[in-house]
């Protein structure tokens, strides 16, 4: 059997180095579905799998997978036997991987007694025989030995880097050799952590690659060690046997038996329906289309060319199997409104919509949804209302948005539902259809139920959309808005050009979905204790938000203009400097020119980084580095600050500002951090600088309404350290906020063994990173990073810290044990975060959720505080009939605008509200400023 055909690319997956990347990549933040299992690994090599074949295009393709011990443990028990056991998520994993594979028709391959890289190594060197060019796609360096001519080693892209492919040339410059052969002496020679391999003692990267260029080979060493002098010598000629075994341990076998099939690894047509299911199953929605991009789905206007017979173009990439992908799609065992029983109707005469509101008026519960021609709720106009009470069954309003005078007549119609206060009005994403409700004039009134915060807190970590939540929680795929205005679409505005009967079904399904989503998610609130945490804090606050967002802030466009100027011209000065300093004008934008100045020019950096393209690393982390080597680098970081802040902030900021209010309108998201926290976006004012003089100038720029008005702001004053003080009960530190000490000054006089006025700022500032690290369950290493402190003094920081507040060590200790026993930690409000990792073998990612069972419940408890804080002060300015507002929630402070004359009265009730938002132990407290604008108030 031969194929010498040059044309012939064929990959090879070494399927667990992908899968553990792949898993790694999203271990800060895991996919986990509505089942509550972890995709990641699945998700992550699926994805990177498809995005070879879209830009690799392989003929023929095979994935490899270990299994068991291999010849290497017979010849040293020891091999591997550092490694932590399979994360359970991975374990979970691999049989839904090895699913996928089979429905696309890849084959899995492995063979008892070796290793992947073995199996690889074979393969490649049979296939090389046979006129075929390999690629071993693995983020394993060990592959380097392998490298020739055909053979190559495809590293996967990663961390914002691209692919990188290993040449024979390649492996040369990496590992410094002379031949890809040589990696194994040097493997040897170094020996490997990861898979425990000894290697020489005292011989670590830079003395191996000293030793093959002068000896070629780890044999060749040691017939030369008498030209070695002192330590060395003696370990070389001591440790030969060992370096041999290390040697042979690191050799990939290149003979394991096993059959070149080439034929069997062609790429062919998957098994559609199959793919699709799995996908479905794991709610992987995206990535069915990842699927049928990747398998080439036929352009409709190239479908008539090539039944023709005239080849498409090459861009189009067609596959003949288009239509079997859409109709085994449609074969799917998922529910959609063509094969469900469903009674629609559309109310689009007076009296239609006079019987449907008499109807409404009858019931307890009713869903609604609006639709409207934007997704900004500032400038939707509606297009149609759509009603449910009973599963199946919905009415379809619709509006006219050219017809202003029709359209207000349909308004006062309705206008009573909405403001019946004996209905519970249930909706998704309420909050969007309470402001396009507002800007006609109704108000919507009475108990509310959003089926998307309700959600959230049932699953904190998944997704919340009504079409997922469709799919997993009902079996149902909903209709989608591009199948009606067309991919050109996601063009919301066209929806009111499609004809009424598609707009009443797709309406008035998302009601009828919604009401049912409503009545599995209530149910699941009582049963986990969270139905109080939704009915009395998560919906007001909807209501306050409601209010925040359309109420908008106050920009100052002149004043940011001329910051915009004064930027330029600080840049330009900048520039010159920069300039003047490297004897040399260039472009400080590109990384390759700044790389060449400050590295070959200027001489700056000893072995400076380089990036995987072959350029210098000129990064923040880089620069900051060589601070102190040259003034030119101050100079470089102050440039990169100061263009950010104009480009991100400054010039930025005024195209925010709303057209028709002349304000700025954020929207707060509800249900986006896991910990309870809100999110601001479009524009995100939680991220206006504030740590640089220059940045906290942008504050400077949100001003009070007018002359007649003031910006109060109001802000908790380390408001997690006193969380934790209350939840851990630790007297030492309940005590010091009681006598109302300066905290991190009183930690640093225990930790330093020193008296309170001793203190110095040094000290103060390694006690406040200790204070706050200890939140986030910081290392000594990490320690270090920030303050500057050795390892070592790191850990002495830290072990004093634990001897100053014993009782906090023992919450923490119980913190992780009650996530062991119950798989989720709570806060003081019941609000809870799953820790489906804290049982992980795998140390790196138990200790991720070790860390979360401490700061979850205290940034969450911080959370509930100040929305509780938010709630209260919306009800007393509205039930006092004050004119000052609520403008903005930003972390742990809350900013407002206030006549003149309320400043005084309402600067008191804000600051006794926010102290007095949950009674514990510790004393919250509150500071609050006023000013024209918000950098003077805060």
């Amino acid at each position: 059997m031969t194929s010498k055909n040059c044309d012939n690319k064929l990959f090879l997956l070494d399927a667990y180095a992908l899968i553990f990347r792949a898993y790694y990549a999203f271990i800060k933040n895991p996919r986990v579905n509505s089942k509550g299992i972890n995709t990641s690994a699945v998700f992550g090599f699926t994805n990177t799998l498809f995005d070879m074949m879209k830009k690799e295009k392989p003929t023929h393709l095979a994935v490899v997978f270990d299994v068991g011990e291999t010849f290497r443990h017979k010849e040293y028990k020891e091999y591997k036997a550092n490694r932590e056991e399979t994360p359970e998520a991975i374990r979970i994993a691999v049989p839904y991987i090895h699913k996928i594979l089979e429905a696309l028709g890849i084959p899995c391959l492995w063979k008892e007694g070796y290793e992947a890289d073995d199996v690889i190594g074979t393969l490649a060197k049979k296939a090389e025989k046979e006129g075929f060019t390999t690629y071993m796609m693995t983020s394993d360096k060990d592959y380097a030995q392998l490298v020739s001519d055909h053979i190559f080693v495809f590293k996967p892209a990663s961390r914002g880097n691209d692919i990188e492919i290993w040449d024979v040339e390649k492996v040369k410059e990496k590992f410094e050799v002379q031949s890809p052969s040589q990696i194994i002496d040097f493997l040897g020679m170094m020996g490997d952590s990861v898979d425990n391999i000894p290697g020489i003692p005292g011989v670590g990267e830079k003395t191996a690659k000293q030793f093959i260029k002068e000896y070629g080979s780890m044999e060749n060493l040691f017939a030369h060690s008498s030209e070695l002098k002192g330590k060395m010598k003696e370990r070389i000629e001591e440790n030969q046997e060992l370096g041999l075994l290390s040697k042979k341990l690191a050799t990939i076998c290149t003979e394991v038996p096993i059959d070149f099939n080439y034929e069997s690894y062609t790429v062919d047509n998957p098994n559609i329906d199959e793919v699709i299911k799995i996908f479905e199953d794991l709610e992987f929605r995206n990535m069915i289309q990842n699927f049928q991009k990747t398998y080439n789905i036929i352009a409709e206007n190239e479908k008539a060319e090539y039944v023709k017979g005239v080849k498409p173009s090459a861009s189009a990439q067609i596959s003949l199997f288009e239509d079997e992908v859409v109709q085994q799609a449609e074969k799917s065992d998922r529910n959609t409104l063509s094969n469900t029983e469903h009674f629609y109707q559309l109310a689009d005469t007076p009296m239609a919509i006079k019987l449907l509101l008499d109807k409404l008026h009858k019931q307890k519960i009713v869903c609604f949804d609006t639709e409207t021609t934007s997704t900004d709720s500032m400038l939707a106009e509606l297009v149609g209302i759509s009603f449910s009470y009973e599963k199946g069954k919905g009415y379809y309003i619709p509006f006219n948005p050219k017809d202003k005078e029709n359209t207000q007549k349909l308004i006062e119609i309705v206008q009573p539902f909405f403001e019946n206060e004996s209905i519970l009005k249930v909706g998704q994403n309420l909050k969007y259809d309470c402001k396009v409700l507002r800007k006609y004039g109704l108000e919507v009134k009475g108990t509310l139920f959003d089926t998307m915060i309700a959600h959230y807190l049932i699953n904190p970590d998944g997704r919340h959309g009504m079409d997922i939540l469709a799919e997993t929680e009902l079996n149902y795929q909903p209709v989608s808005i591009e199948s009606l205005i067309g991919k050109k679409g996601k063009n919301q505005n066209l929806f009111s050009m499609v004809p009424l009967e598609e707009q009443k079904e797709y309406a008035v399904e998302d009601s009828d979905i919604t009401l049912q989503l409503k009545n599995k998610f209530e149910p699941r609130l009582a049963k986990d204790n969270l139905k109080k945490l939704f009915d009395d804090i998560e919906m007001p606050l909807m209501r306050v938000l409601t209010d925040m967002e359309w109420e908008g802030i106050n920009l100052d466009i002149s004043a940011l203009k001329e910051m915009s100027k004064e930027l330029v011209q600080d840049i330009l000065r900048l520039e010159k400097e920069i300039y003047s300093l490297a004897g040399d004008e260039f472009n400080i934008n590109s990384p390759k020119q700044l790389g060449d100045i400050i590295f070959d020019k200027m001489k700056l950096g000893d072995k400076p980084k380089k990036t995987k393209s072959g350029q210098y690393a000129t990064g923040e982390d880089v620069l900051l580095k060589l601070a102190h080597k040259h003034k030119i680098i101050d100079l470089l970081l102050e440039y990169r600050q100061l263009q950010k802040l104009k480009s991100t902030y400054v010039d930025a900021l005024p195209d925010e500002v709303n057209s028709f209010t002349g304000r700025v309108h954020t929207t707060f998201a509800q249900t986006v951090a896991a910990t309870g926290r809100l999110a601001s976006n479009n524009p995100n004012l939680q991220n206006i600088p504030i740590r640089t003089e220059r940045g906290q100038e942008v504050r400077k720029a949100f001003i009070a309404k007018d002359a007649h008005h003031k910006i109060i702001s109001a802000d908790y004053s380390q408001i997690e350290l006193r969380i934790i003080a209350a939840m851990s009960k630790d007297p030492t530190m309940i005590s010091s906020f009681k006598r109302g000490e300066d905290f991190h000054k009183s930690t640093a006089a225990k930790v330093f063994h020193i008296p309170l006025d001793q203190v110095s700022r040094e000290q103060r500032s390694h006690a406040k990173t200790v204070n706050f690290g200890i939140i986030y369950g910081v290392s000594a290493f990490g320690l270090s990073e920030q303050t500057g402190l050795s390892r070592s003094e790191s850990k002495s920081l830290i072990d004093a810290y634990y001897e100053a507040y014993p009782v906090l060590k023992q919450y923490i200790g119980n913190q992780v044990n009650i996530a062991r026993k119950n798989g989720y930690v709570e806060t003081l409000l019941g609000r809870r975060r799953y820790l489906p990792d804290i049982h992980s073998h795998n140390s790196i990612v138990r200790s991720h959720a070790e860390r979360n069972a401490v700061n979850a419940p205290i940034q969450g408890t911080a959370a509930d505080v100040i929305k509780i804080a938010m709630i209260r002060i919306h009800d007393l300015l509205k039930e006092k009939n004050f004119q000052t507002r609520l403008l903005l929630q930003v972390h742990d402070e809350l900013v407002f605008d206030a006549p003149n004359e309320e400043v005084k009265e309402i600067s008191q009730l804000i600051k006794t509200t926010m102290e007095n938002a949950l009674k514990i132990e510790v004393p919250l407290v509150v500071d609050v400023g006023v000013g024209q604008n918000w950098l003077e108030a805060h």
